[in-house]
């Protein structure tokens, strides 16, 4: 199965990963800087999301601006759906 990570590697990019947190207490699990743009992701346990569980992504994306592409929050349910401007849930199932 070819994954994310195979389209950079193949590519010849290796993507960096980090986690972003301010001195407020915002952040995001998983940062993905691509080179390009930078993907933020949250990792939730619950099988229900909801918008709140977007607001790091949010707030990643105010202080970040143009730089950042779409934010993710992977969960354990089954259900794709947008939780906020440019926030998408994804089951865990589809990545």
């Amino acid at each position: 199965m070819k994954t994310q990570g195979d389209f950079w590697i193949h590519k010849g990019i290796e993507p960096q990963v980090y986690f972003w947190r301010t001195a407020a207490g915002s952040e995001v699990d998983i940062v993905i800087d691509t080179g390009e743009k930078i993907i933020p992701v949250e990792v939730k346990s619950s099988s229900t999301p909801k918008p709140a569980m977007a607001s790091g992504i949010l707030a990643f994306r105010k202080d970040l601006g143009k730089k950042t592409a779409s934010g993710y929050v992977i969960h354990s349910g089954k259900t794709r759906i947008p939780l906020g401007s440019d926030v998408t849930a994804l089951p865990f199932a589809e990545i």
